[in-house]
């Protein structure tokens, strides 16, 4: 495995996955088609679309034996036993009311999840990453370590969710109760969420009824700061659905106590 390589590449998706997005951001004439036909709102956008084509038009040139998935054109097979993991906005909602929380998603996975990851917030240029023994944020004011905070009791906990309703009607009273017990709850970063977990501000990020191009890149630059990630059981969470991310291992337990108790 070329690291280097893997490096370049995953720091070029994101560079051009920036300047397909940018000239979308903040624009009157921007307008969102709905995933779903059921009456509720998914929206998608051409700045999505522009992103991850940007992206696979890379991949294709400088990883043809990779394989690619990614949220808005599915999924491609590959040789190598590698994959691109790519979500072009995490966080349309948010992309489209002009709030500076989405994020674009790079990830490299293996059969046992991400190995790689970059969390990119092109408007206000904050890159975060880890992988390969490193964990690392650049930003307006330089670049610097990524690192949780570490333990903290539940009590002192800063706890962050992307809806209140988190998930089922089961799932969000499971959140509501793990809520009580916190110092403070916020709500709707989408994946930003996870890059301050990673950078030492926060201390649990607990979502429901994610999709695995939602997950692994925050994963990846979350465990390599020293955080963990798993489902509401603690077992893998790179296959999506109920996520919980902790900064440390008191904060997981106390969180897992009252989460592995929802159906």
């Amino acid at each position: 495995m070329d690291n280097e390589k893997i490096l370049k590449t995953a720091h070029a998706l994101a560079d051009a996955a920036r300047e397909a997005v940018l000239p979308f951001f903040r624009t009157t004439e921007l307008q969102a088609d709905n995933k779903h036909t059921d009456g509720t709102f998914d929206p998608v956008t051409e700045a999505d679309r522009a992103a991850e084509r940007a992206m696979r038009d890379i991949l294709a040139e400088t990883c043809p034996e990779d394989g690619i998935l990614g949220e808005e054109f599915g999924n491609l097979a590959g040789q190598s036993g590698l994959t691109w993991v790519l979500d072009p906005i995490d966080g349309t909602r948010a992309f489209l009311s002009g709030a500076a929380t989405w994020g674009v998603l790079v990830a490299l996975s293996d059969d046992s999840g991400p190995i790689y990851g970059l969390i990119d917030q092109p408007y206000i240029g904050e890159r975060f990453e880890g992988g390969f023994g490193h964990a690392t944020m650049t930003g307006p004011l330089g670049t610097k370590a990524l690192r949780v905070r570490g333990d903290r009791p539940l009590q002192e906990a800063i706890l962050f969710t992307t809806f209140p309703e988190v998930g089922t009607t089961a799932e969000g009273m499971g959140f509501a109760e793990l809520a009580q017990q916190v110092k403070l709850v916020r709500y709707g970063l989408d994946c930003y969420a996870y890059a301050l977990l990673a950078a030492g501000q926060i201390d649990l990020v607990v979502e429901a009824g994610l999709a695995p191009y939602d997950i692994h890149a925050p994963m990846a630059v979350i465990r390599a700061a020293g955080g963990i990630v798993t489902d509401w059981r603690g077992g893998p969470a790179h296959g999506g659905g109920r996520v919980l991310a902790a900064a440390s291992r008191e904060q997981h337990a106390a969180a897992l106590e009252v989460l592995s108790k929802v159906p």
